[in-house]
């Protein structure tokens, strides 16, 4: 995998953990029991895109995980295998017992990774994590260090690992809450989501086409019911790592430790009736809304509106929404030119004390340029000063001189007496 894809995907982990972490804003840090409609002795409902745990059942308890386990198989074979359809592995030396699930490899048999991700995931075969262990690492003990490992890196106290399939050993276990945060990291793969939350897979691939039927058939039975994982051992009893989506609200949930497969899936849809009410996706910005507006310099009484570039939605707790707020970084005043559209602002939500959004914000409408300037009274009125002051010397000059020719043509008084 390039470092790039692992810079990439390492960002998404942090913020999803980050999100997990977060206590949720004005509500206590310990979620509530989950109800008593669920009897599983573990369990834990979140919704994914903020982490929020609606409710929490001895979910840090370490217990068998059985094929729950494949899970962690599956991001590490994401985040070391770039090319999952054109990658081949051989099919380890692995027998399974006939009990075991598997996608019937033989040894030396050859396979697209991607098709043994498929047979990992939907049908759970021991087999095709056996065949992906090998492939990536050489070896199962190789594999199984690799897997704990990760497991640190992600923060899963609860979480260690003795093989990469989930047979029962004491030292291959994890908790609800490990499971559920393992299992959001994983939604952010495409590939991850789409095969999960498909009810049946067809492998084209090795010596022969293969068809499965998905382990998990709540995603038949229920179409908002969109995965993920199933497990099951005689020490883990029936595990679910389920995931559903209606409104956009995308939650996931785990049981674990359930005495059959009706009382797994009894447990995770009464989980998930429960969990939906409690939350809502609401719109925080709206496309095209106006958030602010700016004074335009040089026009007295000229203003021109902020206007959201995009919309932004978020889930919270039903009756919290005041947990968004909204922040405007934008200049004072602005000056024109300036085009319909041109960027000037940023709006930030927040929820809580998390950024869950950026979004920029553009001129409604177009800014014409400052009028020009006045020209300058003291270059003018000098020069008309001058001509005004000349002209009147000059019609002085004129009259003074006027009078004294008059007078000399005059005679005196004493020359009109003689």
């Amino acid at each position: 995998m390039r470092p790039g894809r692992l810079g990439l995907l390492a960002l998404a982990t942090a913020l999803l953990l980050a999100l997990l972490a977060a206590p949720a804003p004005a509500r206590a840090e310990s979620p509530p029991d989950c109800p008593s409609a669920v009897a599983a002795p573990a369990a834990i409902a979140i919704e994914v895109s903020t982490g929020d745990v609606v409710c929490a059942r001895h979910a840090e308890e370490r217990l068998p995980i059985g094929s729950t386990t494949k899970l962690m198989t599956a991001l590490l074979t994401f985040e070391h295998v770039k090319h999952l359809g054109s990658t081949v592995f051989t099919a380890s030396d692995y027998r399974p017992a006939p009990v075991e699930s598997q996608i019937g490899l033989e040894p030396g048999e050859r396979m697209t990774v991607a098709d043994l991700l498929r047979g990992l995931l939907v049908e759970s075969g021991n087999d095709a994590a056996a065949a992906l262990a090998q492939g990536i690492a050489g070896s199962q003990a190789g594999f199984v260090k690799l897997m704990n490992r990760r497991a640190r890196q992600l923060g899963l106290k609860d979480t260690h690992y003795e093989n990469p399939i989930g047979l029962d050993a004491p030292g291959n276990y994890s908790s609800a809450r490990d499971l559920v945060t393992l299992a959001t990291v994983l939604r952010t793969n495409a590939f991850f989501k789409k095969v999960t939350d498909s009810a049946t897979i067809t492998l084209r691939s090795g010596t022969h086409p293969r068809t499965f039927i998905n382990s998990n058939a709540l995603l038949s039975q229920y179409s908002w019911v969109n995965g993920v994982k199933t497990g099951h051992t005689s020490g883990a009893g029936y595990v679910l790592v389920g995931g559903a989506s209606r409104d956009g609200i995308q939650l996931l949930t785990a049981v674990l430790s359930t005495p059959s497969i009706d009382a797994r899936d009894e447990d995770t849809i009464a989980l998930m009736k429960w969990a939906f009410p409690h939350f809502q996706r609401v719109r925080v910005v709206v496309d095209g809304a106006k958030l602010a507006s700016l004074p335009v310099r040089g026009r007295p009484g000229r203003r021109v509106a902020l206007d959201a570039s995009e919309t932004v939605r978020r889930v919270v707790r039903r009756g919290h929404r005041d947990e968004l707020k909204i922040a405007i970084d934008a200049p004072k005043r602005v000056t024109g030119p300036i085009r319909r559209g041109t960027r000037l602002g940023t709006a930030t939500v927040r929820q809580g004390a998390v950024v869950v959004a950026t979004v920029p914000l553009v001129a409604a409408a177009a800014v014409p340029p400052p009028p020009p300037p006045p020209k300058p009274h003291g270059k003018t009125t000098l020069p008309l000063l001058l001509v005004g002051l000349l002209l009147v010397l000059g019609g002085t000059f004129l009259l003074a001189r006027r009078r004294l020719h008059r007078a000399a043509r005059r005679p005196s008084r004493e020359a009109r007496a003689a």
